[in-house]
């Protein structure tokens, strides 16, 4: 039986959601003090790389190429994979990437640097406060805070699981995504940028391509074939040039079809 794109697809983020949610309950449940920091340290970084899965997820979702035949739950699923990712607002995210794709590398793009301050630093920074206003922001951690003290108290579980396990792969997601998924692929070269992407492929053999981000290392690819999704890109490497923006079924932007830009996936929920 041949395998469909779109059912690889969604295979695919069904393995990183049940991984997800099965490694946090695993390590939720660990005694921290009787188990060596190199283990500790490996399920962190295990936590992370499938952190960074449900923004793949998330992200494939805002291109239309998670579930095409069915955008409706195309957006669900990505509202719900950027949820949990981070409790981030899913329209606003589709928005501001939609920006990135029109303007890559460019003052105005969402995850490019201000123009002034290219440090990698200064550029996380800035990239780390382009998806959220300050409203967002608040409502943001007030959820994240509410949800900590209920697993904490409510399910007596240890602060420092929590912290482990849940929070600092959260931050060190961002710092992957930043620097495998924008900083490596648009900083500008020494010879400047030489294609209107302002993007470039990172070096990688294949599986390390997967491994520090899931191929967004084939990042002009990405840009150039943006209805691609994550896993096939290492197929279209060698394609000739056909294709300029980013792709999203129309009918998947309509604002009925999207949660609103201004709340998170869980206030929608609450209202």
């Amino acid at each position: 039986m041949t395998i469909t794109q779109q059912q690889k697809g969604l295979i695919w983020a069904g393995l990183i959601a049940s991984s997800w949610f099965i490694s946090l309950y695993f390590c939720l449940e660990l005694d921290l003090l009787s188990l060596a920091l190199p283990v500790i340290w490996l399920l962190i970084l295990g936590r992370t790389f499938l952190h960074t899965g449900l923004f793949i997820v998330a992200h494939d979702a805002a291109h239309g190429t998670l579930y095409p035949s069915n955008p409706r739950w195309n957006h669900r699923l990505g509202a719900m994979a950027i949820a949990i990712y981070a409790l981030l607002p899913y329209a606003k995210f589709v928005q501001c990437h939609r920006l990135h794709h029109s303007i890559p590398g460019r003052v105005g793009d969402p995850d490019y640097h201000d123009g002034q301050n290219p440090h990698p630093v200064q550029w996380y920074c800035k990239f780390m406060t382009g998806y959220l206003d300050r409203h967002q922001s608040l409502q943001v951690f007030v959820w994240f805070t509410v949800i900590f003290h209920l697993v904490r108290l409510g399910l007596g579980v240890s602060a420092l699981n929590i912290l482990c396990f849940w929070v600092l792969p959260i931050l060190l997601s961002s710092l992957q995504l930043f620097f495998f998924g924008t900083y490596l692929p648009h900083r500008e070269p020494k010879t400047g940028y030489a294609n209107r992407h302002h993007a470039q492929s990172s070096p990688f053999p294949e599986w390390l391509s997967f491994i520090t981000c899931y191929h967004f290392g084939y990042h002009w690819e990405h840009h150039e074939y943006p209805h691609t999704p994550w896993f096939a890109l290492p197929s279209v490497s060698a394609r000739p040039l056909n294709s300029d923006s980013l792709t999203v079924p129309k009918p998947c932007l309509e604002k009925k079809l999207l949660p609103s830009a201004s709340h998170s996936f869980f206030a929608r929920v609450k209202q």
